[in-house]
């Protein structure tokens, strides 16, 4: 759930603004949102962070979170007063080495630097807190997730206000430094390179990660609790780190069998999307999710995904997002089929590697599954609405979307642009506006109807995508071997919807 019961703050009243000395031209609050249509109040305006230090302590007894970030930005304008995106309670706030007066309301952190800060100008933001995250909700619903071993700080689209102060959008990317420290015997999982452990004279050890390419606040992470750590090395030299939790269970074995399989599948899909775009590999399996998702470099995924056996489709998935939907981000979160739907299309490709069904039978199959007065087709998928963000129509109408687009531009151009795309767009963010334009230049095909019909039609298609005509063939295929295993992974990722 997005911060949208946040308290909008209104424009500062003229005996409050700051005249920059020598001009005019007086000095304006950063807006309180960053323009989301969705989320009018996610993000903030006026500063770009480059760089977040999130160095905390957790004692799980009494879900405890207490520490300082430090966070570095540049202004994009001549700034009165700027906004974080957090909830827990803070102590204190520095501006440059200065103290600075703040105030909290509406998940809203409000600060005055006592004086301008010039656009162009680089900051360092120093805020220290201690609170209880679990005890913190927005719209009736909190984030943070306490569990009996610790606690989850995972969750889309919305997770950093519940343990580091940001401007909490995908449009403002940063790296970041984790650093946590807990009881003895307590592990701690992030993404990034893994900086390894300090014991501390209290009893406590510092676990440190440290992320290399900048990242979305929402795909960074912390996993608390009891926790086997695996460490080993990808064929292309990487570290890979992965960690289960010590209460898997019955779901021990499918769960290592499938993420263990980590750079296997990201080696597979490499040679579809190009190089991996992150410096780190691995994967988290824990009960008290409920949901997978794709933090950067460590995806995250509940044992729901595992109950039935081995499920590499979800690992497929979510290592899918590491190129789409983390390298190359959401402008908009109204434009989350560009994470979903490519994502979707990469347990397709994954399917045909491992003679399960091939991609063009698994378009086949679903788009036969959906008679056309089912509900599905009026979700679309370019603009599904914050209430079906993460309905299956975004992630099965997507995938149809790219074999649709597939079909129409050939092989060739279709399998160059799921390269060029992530290459051209890397550590960046993009719109469904955008992804069409660069597909008509690559392909050199007008496709602004294709993409009308596919993503922006409350309708069923008159054809599958590939088909010659109306939908007789799809009307009795085959359901792929894949399609167990990729349904159900649908179904508990749609589940996260609120």
């Amino acid at each position: 759930m997005s911060l949208r019961a946040k308290l909008t703050v209104g424009t500062a009243t003229a005996a409050s603004l700051l005249l920059l000395a020598g001009t005019a031209a007086a000095a304006q609050p950063g807006a309180p949102g960053i323009g989301d249509p969705y989320y009018p109040n996610a993000g903030n305006g006026g500063y770009d962070v480059s760089h977040y230090d999130i160095r905390l302590t957790y004692q799980p007894a009494s879900d405890t979170l207490s520490g300082t970030t430090t966070i570095l930005a540049k202004t994009t304008q001549d700034l009165s007063r700027f906004d974080l995106d957090f909830l827990l309670k803070v102590s204190s706030v520095r501006v440059n080495n200065k103290a600075a007066d703040f105030s909290q309301a509406g998940g809203e952190l409000v600060v005055d630097p006592r004086g301008t800060l010039r656009k162009g100008s680089d900051v360092t933001v120093v805020v220290t807190y201690s609170d209880v995250p679990s005890t913190h909700a927005v719209d009736g619903y909190t984030s943070w997730k306490r569990t009996p071993d610790g606690a989850l700080a995972i969750d889309q689209p919305d997770i950093a206000p519940w343990w580091f102060p940001s401007n909490n959008h995908p449009t403002d990317k940063a790296k970041f430094d984790v650093s946590v420290a807990v009881p003895a015997g307590v592990e701690v999982i992030s993404g990034g390179l893994f900086g390894g452990t300090t014991q501390q004279v209290n009893g406590y050890t510092r676990w440190r990660y440290r992320s290399l390419q900048p990242q979305a606040t929402y795909l960074a992470f912390i996993a608390i609790g009891q926790f086997e750590i695996r460490q080993s090395t990808a064929p292309n030299g990487q570290p890979v780190l992965n960690a289960y939790s010590e209460r898997l269970g019955d779901d021990y074995g499918a769960s290592v069998a499938s993420v263990e399989r980590t750079p296997e599948v990201n080696e597979f899909l490499e040679s579809y999307f190009g190089p991996y775009p992150f410096e780190a590999q691995g994967g988290v399996v824990t009960p008290g999710l409920g949901f997978a998702l794709e933090n950067q470099t460590r995806p995250t995924y509940d044992t729901a995904f595992f109950r039935r056996g081995s499920n590499t489709y979800v690992v497929a998935h979510e290592l899918g997002h590491q190129w789409f939907g983390d390298s190359v981000s959401v402008h908009g979160w109204k434009d989350i089929w560009l994470n979903e739907g490519f994502a979707s299309y990469a347990e397709w490709l994954w399917s045909e590697h491992v003679g399960e069904g091939t991609a063009q039978e698994n378009s086949d199959y679903v788009y036969a599954s959906y008679p056309a007065d089912d509900p599905f087709w009026q979700v679309l998928p370019a603009d599904p609405g914050p209430e079906d963000q993460f309905h299956n129509a975004v992630y099965d109408r997507g995938a149809l979307t790219l074999h649709a687009l597939r079909a129409e531009i050939g092989d060739e151009a279709f399998f160059r642009l799921l390269k060029e795309w992530p290459r051209v767009k890397r550590n960046s963010d993009a719109s469904t506006e955008e992804f069409i334009a660069f597909a008509e230049r690559l392909s050199g095909k007008q496709l602004d109807e294709l993409f009308r019909t596919w993503l922006y039609t409350p309708e069923k298609p008159a054809a599958a995508p590939g088909a010659a005509g109306p939908s007789a063939r799809a009307a009795s295929v085959t359901e792929p071997k894949s399609r167990q295993k990729i349904k159900e992974t649908h179904e508990i990722l749609a589940a996260h919807q609120r």
